[in-house]
């Protein structure tokens, strides 16, 4: 019963799958079907299509090329547009240019004349016969607008510029100089862009650069016209013997006033001009000033030529301030060194020669002395000499720079004093080594040793005696060694001073020693006696009396003869070292000199022969302490 149920339900199962094959055959017959009337769509849709690219093939190509035709067009037609543009709007632009920049306002005008130049270009670039008349009739309308900005630019920049300003009111307040207001200079920078920008495109030079610097060039040099004429005026002393005094000139109010104007103006120029312009701009500016600068330096020059033992210290005291003024300009504008340093040349040789000059005329004076004080005191030209060396103290930087460029001994050397070039000497054209104090001290020992030389020549001819002419030649030394022991001098020389103790040396050797000389002369004893009864001599006390009684009658008379000469002499001595004018050192060291070599001689002497005449001081006139004390009044 069991099994009959199981057949059964299997037999079911069967059936139910067979049904369900069936069904999914019945599906897949219906697939095929369609796939295969979609298969024959398809081969229709193709043959539909390629009879439909055959005849549209054709139409496409000339499509596109109506497509171009039609860009074209567009392009004739836009380009017509825009050359009817400029000739449509110019009584726009030509009203606004006819205006100018002032009523019309600076930005339209700029940007008016800006779309007439576009226009211009863009005409000239299609080559239409049909636009030459309105590009010419365009172009005049631009010059005539560049012509009326450039005289905008001259109205504006004249009414700004004062005929001259007094320069000492800003020096004398420390205030900067003016420069050009704020609105005006910001204008006239924009006129400059346009302008030099349109010139560079022609091909021309701007001419606004031209018309700043003739405007400003006659502001600056109408400024600084009174104080060239100080300058000048104040060089002129009332004693044309008067030594120059530092400062005395007016030429460092001038150079100052003058870097304070030049260096306003670069500030002006660099607002308004591009950076390649201002350098060209400075000069051309400042020019006419440079130029007066030049004439005032010649006339200068010029004056300290026919003064030059008095006034050479102007030169050096120009040379230190215009190479000053050249070296701030240089640092802050980058321009004009070589101008001033033109400029300049002539004040420089003429100090670079006065050394040498200076040097010759102290020895020319001194070799032309007439006479001499016949007491050994001193003449004028030590002191003027030792003076003019103090002076040049006062101007030790520009001197140290001329002695650097010269070199040790250069002012010896003929034509040392032409240079061959108008710059201003830098480090670089000096050894680098070279210290100019040091030069100078040199120069300073040339010129004493150089005085002294054409004194003591001239001391020998006017002066017979040598204590006279060592009194002369000792006076001089130490005159011209209290000058620089007194003064700035001394740290410079302090190297250098030895040369005087050759002179002094030289002094005591024709004072003391010649007078010495004579005087010892007369102590020298020679006395001829039998061995037993020679004199005792460095043997302890010396026994006058003993001494006497060994001499003979014709050996006391020698010895009278000696004490009676030598008391004449040194009476003499006396009498003479009074008369002389001597300087207080001078007097001093040849008394000690004198007294050093005379007093042991005589007491010496004195110490063997004084009992030739038993103390009645008929021969024996000075004992040994009264000589002493007498030397003593010599000091």
């Amino acid at each position: 019963m069991a099994v009959g149920i199981a057949g059964n339900n299997r037999h079911a199962a069967d059936e139910e799958a067979r049904a369900e094959v069936d069904v999914l055959n019945s599906r897949l017959e219906k697939t095929t079907q369609l796939t295969k009337k979609i298969q024959a769509c398809l081969g229709r849709l193709e043959a539909t299509g390629k009879s439909v690219r055959d005849v549209a093939g054709p139409l496409n190509g000339e499509t596109k090329k109506l497509q171009v035709l039609g860009h074209n067009i567009d392009h004739v037609l836009s380009a017509i547009e825009r050359l009817r543009q400029p000739v449509d709007s110019k009584n726009d632009e030509e009203q606004t240019i006819r205006m100018g920049p002032d009523k019309a306002g600076l930005t339209n005008y700029l940007a008016s004349i800006k779309r007439l130049t576009k226009a211009v270009n863009d005409m000239k670039a299609s080559n239409l016969r049909s636009t030459q008349q309105t590009v010419a009739d365009l172009q005049r309308l631009i010059k005539l607008g560049n012509s009326q900005l450039e005289g905008s630019f001259d109205r504006i920049l004249r009414a700004e510029t004062p005929r001259s300003i007094e320069p000492l009111h800003y020096i004398t307040k420390n205030q900067q100089f003016p420069l050009l207001s704020q609105d005006k200079i910001n204008r006239l920078g924009l006129m400059n862009s346009y302008i030099s920008g349109a010139s560079r495109q022609a091909g021309t030079e701007p001419p606004v650069a031209q018309i700043y610097s003739e405007v400003r060039s006659q502001y600056l040099a109408a400024s600084l016209a009174n104080l060239a004429a100080a300058s000048t005026n104040t060089a002129k002393k009332k004693n044309p013997d008067a030594i120059y005094r530092a400062g005395a000139s007016g030429i460092g109010t001038y150079a100052q006033a003058m870097e304070g104007l030049f260096l306003a103006e670069y500030e002006n120029i660099c607002i308004i001009f591009v950076r390649e312009e201002w350098g060209p701009v400075l000069q051309a500016t400042c020019q006419t000033a440079l130029v007066e600068l030049s004439r005032t330096l010649r006339e200068l020059n010029n004056h300290i030529k026919a003064h030059i033992n008095t006034d050479c210290y102007l030169a050096y005291e120009i040379v230190e301030i215009i190479s000053g003024l050249s070296n701030n300009l240089e640092s802050r504008t980058g321009e004009l060194k070589s101008s001033l340093a033109a400029s300049l040349k002539p004040v420089r040789e003429t100090a670079k020669a006065s050394l040498a000059e200076l040097l010759e005329e102290t020895k020319r004076k001194a070799s032309g002395l007439q006479s001499l004080p016949a007491d050994g005191s001193p003449v004028p030209i030590i002191s003027e000499t030792m003076q003019r060396l103090q002076s040049m103290v006062d101007f030790l930087r520009p001197i140290s720079s001329i002695m650097v460029s010269l070199g040790h001994g250069g002012w010896n050397s003929p034509g040392s004093s032409r240079g061959g070039n108008d710059a201003i000497p830098s480090l670089s054209s000096f050894d680098i080594g070279a210290d100019g104090k040091e030069i100078f001290a040199h120069y300073c020992a040339d010129t004493v040793d150089g005085l002294m030389v054409s004194l003591e020549s001239r001391a020998k001819i006017f002066l017979a005696k040598k204590p006279t002419i060592g009194v002369f030649l000792a006076n001089s030394v130490t005159i011209i060694e209290r000058m620089i022991m007194d003064s700035d001098l001394q740290p410079l020389m302090e190297s250098r001073i030895q040369i005087l103790e050759q002179w002094r040396k030289k002094a005591s050797a024709l004072y003391v020693q010649e007078t010495c000389r004579n005087l010892s002369v007369h102590l020298m004893d020679v006395i001829h006696t039998s061995r037993g009864q020679r004199p005792t001599s460095g043997q302890g006390a010396v026994d006058s009396a003993s001494i006497m009684k060994g001499l003979s009658s014709k050996d006391k008379e020698n010895i009278k003869a000696k004490f009676l000469a030598f008391n004449q002499g040194f009476d003499e001595m006396v009498k003479t070292h009074k008369q002389y004018s001597m300087e207080r050192e001078v007097r001093q060291r040849f008394a000690k000199g004198m007294q050093s070599v005379i007093e042991p001689m005589y007491g010496r002497f004195w110490d063997r022969y004084h009992e030739i005449d038993k103390g009645k001081g008929k021969y024996v006139k000075y004992d040994k302490s009264s000589i002493a004390a007498i030397f003593l009044t010599l000091y």
